[in-house]
């Protein structure tokens, strides 16, 4: 394993680019199932979990091919299996998306209940019942959910909250089931309405996107398609927090600035300047940050995946701000490493109060998910001395060549074997 060494203490100035989104790939190419015509993928991120995923669609027959570093093709004229394995899915919980497509193209399908990021049980209830809702028989067995459904059937179906996953599960097991499906209280976020542009350009008969009220009229067959994956918004939105929390001058290229409305209204509050100009958003700061009170909510809310990231910028704001976590139960882990660099962070249940501003102190620090990762990052570009961000696999999940980019920023950073 590798680990992350970074001196801080330098002002990040420059340009920076986004990636695809992470998020909207990875459903996306579980999609692929849908048809066996050969469908193309553009601004695909090179992650770990990208990876991962590809994997699993191999193992199932589809074939695929890189184009350029970015563009993929995938081909699953032949579906040859039926089951994502726990050793695949343990290590990335979205790879449970594939029991939706599975079950459409082949009838069966055999998921291993997921594993992911440690921040909360995030229980697969949702999914299930959705897609039993469709007509599938499905049972838990051994760590499996196995599904079976000779055709799946058009239905009515509320979920208990609006959950990304389950609607993106949903979504693309009704394209090809028989007659008319309405997700209520579906989820609004950018991923499920790139997945469902994805959809579309495929075939299929979708309305509302983008709403809590999703309506799709199943068809017999879907074609081939090619899409162009949108920027990764929470890349962008890290982005936007590394340039407030050093006090420089950056401007994000590609930011789906519509996307972050939330975090520009908190980072302006804060006392950064915000402006989205022609190819991005520029973000600046040079007085004094203020405290905040800042909650998570689903889209277009303050997004979760940007807590421990504001956590970290707030630790320097002058005065006592409060975060409360809404989405996840247990996605407050990176508080004690914050704290180890000197962070004056109080919790109780969801609700996190930061007093700063703190000086923060190189030290060696350890990532329990993909965005704590971030969050230490943040706080080490910030930080005196040197820090030491151990476990940075969780770091490769979700950032694309991270270190780098970082650097062409000015920041001393470097990625070294542990």
């Amino acid at each position: 394993m590798d680990k992350i060494v970074i001196h801080g203490g330098v002002a990040l100035r420059g340009r920076i680019a986004v990636s695809g989104s992470k998020n909207a790939a990875l459903p996306i190419l579980m999609s692929s199932l849908l048809t066996t015509e050969p469908v193309v993928v553009h601004n695909v991120p090179r992650l770990r979990d990208v990876h991962t995923a590809l994997g699993l669609l191999e193992g199932l027959g589809v074939k695929i091919q890189w184009i350029d570093e970015h563009s993929v093709q995938l081909h699953a004229r032949e579906v040859i299996g039926h089951e994502a394995s726990y050793e695949l899915v343990k290590t990335m919980r979205a790879s449970f998306c594939v029991l939706g497509p599975l079950l459409a193209r082949t009838g069966r399908a055999r998921v291993s209940t997921p594993g992911g990021c440690a921040i909360g049980a995030r229980p697969v209830n949702l999914h299930i019942n959705g897609i039993r809702a469709l007509g599938a028989r499905i049972q838990l067995r051994h760590g499996y959910v196995e599904a079976h459904a000779q055709h799946l059937q058009g239905a009515r179906l509320w979920l208990d909250n609006p959950s990304v996953g389950a609607t993106e599960n949903i979504m693309m097991a009704a394209v090809r089931a028989r007659g008319h499906t309405t997700i209520e209280n579906a989820a609004r976020e950018p991923e499920v309405q790139d997945l469902g542009r994805m959809l579309m350009a495929m075939g299929a008969q979708i309305e509302g996107v983008g709403t809590h009220v999703i309506e799709i009229e199943g068809v017999e067959r879907l074609h081939g398609a090619e899409y162009h994956v949108s920027p990764d918004r929470i890349e962008a939105g890290s982005f936007m927090i590394a340039a407030a929390i050093t006090g420089g001058e950056v401007l994000i290229e590609n930011a789906p600035a519509h996307q972050l409305d939330a975090l520009s209204v908190k980072l302006r509050e804060a006392g950064a300047t915000v402006t989205v100009v022609d190819g991005g958003i520029q973000v600046t700061r040079a007085g004094a940050l203020r405290p905040l009170e800042v909650r998570t909510l689903p889209y277009p809310g303050f997004p979760t995946d940007l807590q421990a990231q504001m956590m970290a910028l707030l630790t320097q704001a002058n005065g006592t701000s409060v975060i409360t976590e809404t989405i996840f139960e247990n996605r407050f882990m990176h508080a004690p490493e914050l704290m180890r660099m000197g962070a004056e962070i109080a919790m109780k249940g969801a609700t996190a109060v930061v007093r700063g501003p703190t000086r923060l102190s190189g030290a060696p620090v350890m990532a329990t998910d993909l965005r704590a990762s971030m969050g230490l990052i943040l706080a080490g570009l910030a930080g005196d001395n040197e820090t030491q961000v151990s476990r940075v696999y969780h770091l490769d999940r979700g950032y694309e060549a991270l270190d780098a980019k970082l650097r062409g920023l000015g920041a001393q950073i470097e990625r070294v074997p542990e």
